[in-house]
């Protein structure tokens, strides 16, 4: 009885210490513009960088979003298309109008297959000359978007778990048995 205790900690503990890495989504490690920066002048594009590679959407090219939106979330400044190298996910941006707060809203796929969502804020501390898209054009590039719907269902894991626990036990089952002695 106590190899079949011990096989089944031993297989909870692989269970637990193997799905871990397919949880870690990607995580934002730095923007450009600065979180919380000081500008004079708009920045011309919005870089964000992530810890893993992020993955493109294929056929749905419109996975990976980046918004900009003006003090008081007017507008939509950033410009499509969205650029997606390695870690790196990047956006042009309109000249910007109204000092203010802007902030850098974000929607992309991890490299695990889910999708991570966040923003960031930098402030423009002089009024620039630019106007934002029209609501028609910032809206456009999000029609096609999909549910978030990516990854490993959690059936899959569970299925898993019992099929290792069942086969834990078996192994213990005839291993521990002795053999008679005549």
């Amino acid at each position: 009885m106590r190899k079949v205790f011990t096989t089944a900690g031993v297989a909870l503990v692989l269970m637990v210490t193997m799905v871990t890495p397919a949880l870690a989504h990607d995580v934002l490690i730095s923007t450009d513009p600065v979180k919380g920066a000081q500008l004079t002048t708009g920045p011309a594009k919005v870089t964000l960088t992530f810890d893993q590679y992020v993955q493109t959407g294929g056929a749905n090219e419109d996975v990976n979003q980046i918004a900009v939106t003006g003090p008081g979330g007017q507008g939509q400044w950033a410009d499509s298309p969205v650029t997606v190298s390695n870690n790196l996910v990047s956006a042009p941006l309109r000249p910007l109008g109204p000092a203010g707060v802007y902030t850098i809203g974000y929607r992309i796929l991890s490299a695990d297959g889910h999708a991570v969502t966040g923003e960031s804020t930098f402030t423009l501390t002089k009024a620039g000359t630019g106007t934002p898209a029209s609501a028609s054009a910032a809206t456009a590039g999000t029609s096609g978007r999909q549910s978030d719907s990516g990854g490993v269902p959690i059936w899959v894991w569970i299925a898993g778990a019992v099929v290792l626990l069942g086969l834990g036990l078996t192994v213990a089952l005839r291993t521990g048995r002795e053999s008679p002695k005549s």
